[in-house]
C-alpha cells in the first residue's frame, strides 16, 4: 500500500512510514495511491460474515501485502473484540451503537487498531515511539487505553481546560505508567495546533520519534470503515439495503472513514455531516468557502472543532470536485438547544437515551426528511459515546435511566494527573525536551 500527501501526488511512502511518521512533512494528510474496490462477490454476501471477517476483507484489500494474513488477522481479533449493533428505532430508523468498547466511544475502532498496528511493526530496542495527541473529549480515553502498557511507546495527550466532560477528562489522567496528559488552557483548536508544530520542528523531529494518534493518522481512519460495512450486512440480513447514513462530525475523521468506505464500494445513497455550531463545513457547502473559525464550546464537545483537519482528505476523495461531493454528502448544523430536544425527543418517543453527539446526528435525520420528503431510504445515524459521559447535561428524568457501566465506576475511585500549559508553542516544546 502506498500513500502521497495530499499536499504533494508524487509523494510515494509505505504504510509503516504513513503510520509512524503521521503527517508528513509538508503538512498535507496521508492518502492512498490507490482505493482498491472490494470482491462484488464479497459485498453480495457480506450478510453472511462477522465483524471481524468484515474488518479482514476490508483491511486486507486496503494494505494488501503490508501485514501477513494471519498477523492481521490476530491484530484485529485483538483490537476489535466488541460488538457494534444496529438498533431498530422505527421501521426506517436505527441507530448504530459505536459505544461498546472499553473507553466507551467510536474512537476504540481507530485506537486500538492502530496501538497494535505500531506495536507490531516496532522492533526490539528501537528508538522510543512518542505519540502526541490532541483531544476534544474522546480521543484522549480511547487512545490512553489502547496504547497503555504498550512496549517502547509513550503517549502525550493534550486537552482543552474545563472543555472534556469529568468522566472523559479520568478517562486520559488516571492511567500513569507510559500515558502523560496536558491540560492546556485554550481550545482543541488550540492543542491540535501545538501537536501539528511539534511535528513540523526539525530540532523535536531530531531528538524524538514523533507520530500521532489523532484522525490525521491513516491508521485511525482505516478501521472506522469496518462498522459502516459491518452496517450495511446487519441490515442486509433483514432484507435493507438502500441506507443513508448521518455522522456526528467534528474533525470529519469518522465521516471520512465512511466516504472511504463508499469508494471502496460500500453502497450508500447519502452521507449527512451532523455539526454543532462550529459549522465550517455546512458553511462551505452552502456558500463554497472554506472559512475555518475559533472552536465554540457546545454540549456536544468532541464536536468542537473550527478547522477539522481530515476535510482535505475528504475533498481529495472527490479531486476537489464540490458538485461530486455535494451529490453525496449534505451538512446540517444544530445548536445546545436544539441538541437537548432532540435528546428529549428520542426519549419520548424511542424511549432511547442519547449522548449530545447522537442526537446532532438523529435530529440531523429528521431535518434531512424534511427536506426530503420523498426520501424512503433507511436512516442510520451514528452514536458515537455512551451518554454516561455527559451526566450534567441530562434532565433528570432522563439522567436516571442511563446505566454507570463498570469502568465508569472504578475510575471515580481515581485521581486525576495531569500538567498544565498555555498554548506558546515554546513552551510545549520545552515541556517535551525536559520532562
Amino acid at each position: 500500500m502506498d500513500l502521497y500527501s495530499t499536499n504533494n501526488k508524487n509523494l510515494r511512502v509505505s504504510f509503516k512510514e504513513a503510520v509512524f511518521n503521521s503527517m508528513p512533512q509538508d503538512k498535507g494528510l496521508y492518502m492512498p495511491v490507490e482505493i482498491p474496490k472490494l470482491a462484488p462477490e464479497f459485498l453480495a454476501n457480506i450478510d453472511q460474515y462477522t465483524l471481524p471477517e468484515i474488518a479482514f476483507q476490508v483491511a486486507s484489500t486496503l494494505l494488501k501485502d503490508e501485514i501477513p494474513a494471519d498477523d492481521l488477522k490476530a491484530i484485529i481479533s485483538d483490537a476489535i473484540n466488541f460488538e457494534a449493533p444496529v438498533k431498530e428505532l422505527d421501521e426506517k430508523t436505527f441507530v448504530l451503537e459505536l459505544f461498546h468498547g472499553p473507553s466507551l466511544a467510536f474512537k476504540d475502532f481507530g485506537a486500538r487498531f492502530m496501538s497494535r498496528i505500531m506495536a507490531y511493526f516496532l522492533k526490539d530496542r528501537e528508538q522510543l515511539l512518542d505519540v502526541l495527541v490532541a483531544t476534544s473529549g474522546d480521543t484522549g480515553g480511547a487512545v490512553a487505553l489502547g496504547f497503555l502498557n504498550v512496549p517502547n511507546t509513550r503517549v502525550t495527550i493534550l486537552y482543552p481546560e474545563g472543555k472534556v466532560s469529568p468522566i472523559q477528562e479520568l478517562q486520559l489522567t488516571t492511567n500513569g505508567q507510559n500515558i502523560r496528559a496536558i491540560e492546556i488552557r485554550g481550545t482543541f483548536d488550540d492543542c491540535q495546533a501545538l501537536v501539528k508544530q511539534a511535528f513540523a520542528d526539525d530540532n523535536l523531529n531530531s531528538k524524538f520519534r514523533l507520530t500521532s494518534a489523532n484522525s490525521i493518522n491513516i491508521s485511525r481512519l482505516i478501521p472506522q470503515t469496518f462498522y459502516y460495512f459491518n452496517t450495511y450486512a446487519q441490515l442486509k440480513r433483514q432484507g435493507l439495503t438502500d441506507i443513508l447514513f448521518s455522522v456526528p462530525s467534528g474533525n470529519f475523521g469518522n465521516i471520512g472513514a465512511g466516504l472511504l468506505a463508499y469508494k471502496m464500494g460500500l453502497p450508500v445513497k447519502q452521507f449527512i455531516a451532523a455539526t454543532n455550531v462550529n459549522d465550517t463545513v455546512p458553511r462551505f457547502l452552502e456558500t463554497g468557502i472554506y472559512q475555518p473559525k475559533p472552536s465554540t464550546q457546545t454540549y456536544s464537545n468532541a464536536m468542537d472543532v473550527g478547522a477539522p483537519s481530515n476535510w482535505v482528505r475528504i475533498m481529495d476523495l472527490f479531486n476537489q470536485d464540490v458538485d461530486a461531493l455535494k451529490k453525496v454528502i449534505t451538512s446540517y448544523t444544530f445548536n445546545d438547544e436544539q441538541t437537548l430536544a432532540g435528546i428529549e425527543a428520542l426519549n419520548a418517543k424511542n424511549n432511547y437515551v442519547a449522548c449530545p453527539h447522537t442526537a446532532i446526528a438523529y435530529l440531523a435525520v429528521e431535518q434531512y426528511r424534511t427536506d426530503h420528503p420523498e426520501e424512503k431510504s433507511t436512516a442510520v445515524f451514528l452514536s458515537t459515546a455512551h451518554a454516561c459521559k455527559f451526566p450534567d447535561i441530562f434532565p433528570v428524568d432522563i439522567a436516571e435511566k442511563i446505566e454507570i457501566p463498570e469502568q465508569v465506576k472504578t475510575l471515580e475511585n481515581k485521581s486525576k494527573q495531569a500538567d498544565q500549559l498555555g498554548v506558546d508553542f515554546n513552551e510545549f516544546k520545552a515541556y517535551l525536551l525536559n520532562k
